[in-house]
């Protein structure tokens, strides 16, 4: 293999490709969010500048994937946490744990998402939706809300999922142990399809573990939930802000 064919194949191993290097479609992508109060001063010490905290809210997400190009189905959990940028608002990725590595890797690798490997699940039971997050044996979220309990506008529904959302992109330099890159970049989803939507009573417990600091955002109120099913693509990101340089885009 001469080095340019090694460069066409934009990740490694070279000989055993591990996801796509395209856009990635989502059928059926199925989200379970439930919008929360929690500590302004906890929030502080998680959101870097130059976002601001504009609410003390966070959305706590399950998001089961029916079909993914690429990847295939898997189970996809987080926190998301209200912010503003230059007067924008939006959302900052504060934590992302999924089931799939493929999925975890391009996320981190092709974009800025905080991606690591989780074991989330979301389904029925006995006339609740019930999202969990467990690492291992251990419980680190559980969240429920009464089944299609009452329909959702889908426009709102599609307003919550294409919010702007910022995220922290860190390039390490494996010469100087440094950075080679380290940016604040936004990204939006505008290609969507809200197929369904549902709202509901919900609850939201969380579970102090040292390697997936969830519940270091305590719930202090639950505000409202939605059940929505979509088919959508992701957009790509764009930077806003370097912090190397310190300088917006």
């Amino acid at each position: 293999m001469n080095p340019l064919d090694a460069l066409r194949r934009g990740t490694t191993p070279l000989a055993t490709p591990v996801y796509p290097l395209r856009a990635t479609r989502f059928i059926d992508r199925e989200y379970f969010n439930i919008v929360y109060r929690t500590d302004p001063e906890a929030l502080r010490q998680v959101v870097p500048e130059p976002m601001t905290v504009t609410e003390p809210l966070v959305r706590f997400e399950v998001m089961k994937m029916g079909d993914v190009d690429g990847y295939g189905p898997y189970v996809e959990s987080g926190q998301a946490i209200q912010v503003s940028v230059d007067g924008e608002h939006g959302e900052y990725l504060h934590s992302m744990y999924l089931n799939n590595f493929a999925a975890t890797v391009s996320g981190r690798e092709l974009s800025a998402y905080p991606k690591a490997l989780g074991a989330p699940r979301l389904h029925v039971e006995e006339g609740a939706l019930v999202g969990t997050l467990d690492r291992g044996s251990e419980r680190i979220a559980t969240a429920t809300m009464a089944y299609k309990w009452e329909p959702l506008a889908l426009d709102e529904a599609a307003a919550q999922i294409t919010v702007p959302t910022f995220m922290v992109k860190l390039v390490p330099n494996v010469f100087t142990q440094g950075l080679s890159a380290a940016d604040l970049v936004r990204t939006e989803i505008s290609d969507i399809t809200v197929k369904e939507a549902w709202t509901g009573p919900a609850r939201l417990q969380l579970f102090e573990h040292a390697l997936v600091p969830m519940a270091d955002l305590p719930v202090l109120e639950v505000l409202s939930a939605s059940h929505i099913l979509t088919d959508l693509t992701l957009a790509p990101v764009q930077s806003v802000h370097d912090y190397l340089h310190g300088s917006g885009q």
